[in-house]
């Protein structure tokens, strides 16, 4: 089935009992053990039906194994860490998500395990940086704020020459417009509460792995930290997944004409965006995406020109977060990247200039007509 089809038909999406065709939303702690067999499920910790009906979506979206869902992006990305021990070292996409640094910095530092921010779009970067107790490559391709892209084939190869596993965020592009596990990755991580839930109305973290020894040693710590992701949530992840395909071409289309529109602009000093031609890693993500995805980045020329579209901007919402309907306008300096020290942060290239617009499903030329306002009104 091509990706459409299967975001609508794939697992159990009609109740056998009933015939429903919205999947049965479980609200139970507990499952009855009475009887010699053994029931599928006994704890919503462990299992529960409606979760199991999503984790199996993604999976098959994603070409793994296994998916497991959780209760934030962050539950997700610290439970795939959790399989790492004292002494292990890890190499990290350099400008990743603030809450992964600092999870990094500030967590599993205190657990004895290490970790090197690199430049991952360099492969050679990656083979000189391997220790001798490497045990894992991290990568954000797009880079949040900065949309850099990693050639996730080459960087799977060379973490194969050095025996370490590949770990993938694929919050921004998703399975639809990127599978890096068919790229060579063995791990993916979301943000299910961006893209793939869609609608801002749910916190949810997904890993999906390839191999069935991972799953099983995810499927633990899914377990042990119990950090799952609650039946009613897992319902609205369903039925946002099923416009994924729709709302990524949405939200792509507008991304591309605003890239456009801002490349032009004389109070727009720098725009960060996949599909624009001279755009880094633009050949790449050609060659390893079926799309350049719904978020643009751009830095202003001034202090006031940034203040003044948080201030009076009218259809995006101010906020942090991404991925939705509706288009949000993001200040990573104090928002995504705060836990960034400041030098590093501006070593980064994340100045206090650069504003992150996750383009929604308004009209494009809505979006851009009210930025076109504010910044007309700024002398």
């Amino acid at each position: 089935m091509n990706f459409g089809t299967k975001i609508l038909h794939v697992g159990s999406q009609v109740d056998q009992a009933t015939g429903a065709v919205s999947v049965p939303i479980h609200h139970a702690s507990t499952f009855d053990q009475r009887g010699t067999s053994k029931r599928m499920y006994d704890y919503s910790r462990s299992g529960n039906p409606t979760r199991s009906t999503v984790e199996e979506v993604l999976a098959v979206l994603e070409g793994g194994s296994r998916g497991f869902v959780f209760a934030s992006g962050m539950a997700a990305i610290t439970s795939v860490f959790a399989l790492f021990s004292a002494g292990d070292h890890l190499l990290v996409t350099r400008d990743v998500y603030g809450g992964t640094y600092r999870v990094l910095t500030k967590v599993f530092s205190r657990f004895g395990i290490e970790c090197d921010f690199i430049d991952t779009t360099d492969i050679d970067n990656i083979k000189k940086n391997v220790k001798s107790n490497t045990k894992a490559l991290y990568l954000e391709t797009p880079s949040n704020p900065l949309l850099k892209v990693t050639d996730i084939k080459k960087a799977a190869d060379a973490a194969v020459e050095h025996g370490l596993l590949t770990i993938v965020d694929n919050t921004f592009m998703t399975p639809y417009f990127q599978n890096p596990l068919e790229l060579g990755a063995d791990i993916v991580i979301h943000s299910a509460t961006k893209f793939l839930g869609g609608h801002s109305d749910l916190l949810a973290g997904a890993v999906v792995a390839k191999e069935e020894k991972l799953c099983d040693e995810i499927y633990q710590i899914q377990n042990a930290f119990g950090a799952v992701l609650g039946p009613q949530d897992c319902w609205l992840l369903l039925r946002g997944i099923k416009t994924l395909k729709v709302r990524m071409e949405q939200h792509q289309q507008g991304a591309m004409a605003i890239a456009k529109w801002l490349k032009t602009h004389p109070l727009i000093s720098k725009v960060y965006y996949p599909g624009l031609p001279e755009h880094q890693g633009h050949g790449i993500i050609k060659e390893q995406c079926t799309g350049f995805g719904g978020v643009v980045s751009f830095v202003c020329s001034r202090e006031v020109v940034t203040k003044r579209l948080m201030q009076d901007i009218k259809i995006p919402v101010v906020a942090v977060s991404l991925g939705a309907v509706e288009s949000i306008l993001s200040y990573p300096a104090a928002m995504s990247h705060a836990a960034f020290p400041k030098e590093e942060r501006l070593s980064l290239g994340i100045s206090d200039d650069l504003l992150r617009l996750s383009v929604g499903l308004e009209d494009p030329e809505d979006l851009i007509e009210d930025i076109k306002v504010v910044l007309s009104s700024i002398g």
